[in-house]
């Protein structure tokens, strides 16, 4: 799957709560500056780790079903990615961070 866009709690639960794969949710908004910085890395990472990790992309201000997600997970700033394995949040990384860093963090929940 590499990078997914998600709009709807339908969407999310099927993609991110129901997955068997390590999935990193990254909380987003278009005019972030850290977060456009992020997104190359998240489809570099997405495209090489996408047999073991599913990135899926929440735009907190694309809807009412993103926004609640955001609150449900207590995004308080942007870009927050947090790590869920069998659909429960197990790690949360907070700013932009280069592709290694993004990597090690993963690969400690695989």
């Amino acid at each position: 799957m590499a990078v997914h866009n998600t709009f709807t709690t339908a969407e999310f639960k099927s993609k991110v709560l129901e997955s068997n794969k390590l999935v990193l949710v990254d909380f987003w908004a278009e005019w972030c500056p850290p977060c456009r910085a992020m997104a190359p890395i998240l489809h570099q990472v997405g495209d090489e780790m996408d047999s073991q990790v599913d990135i899926v992309k929440v735009d907190i201000e694309s809807g009412v079903d993103n926004a609640n997600l955001a609150g449900q997970y207590e995004v308080r700033s942007i870009p927050n990615m947090i790590l869920f394995k069998n659909g429960k949040p197990v790690d949360t990384l907070i700013g932009a961070m280069p592709k290694l860093a993004l990597e090690d963090a993963l690969k400690k929940h695989l």
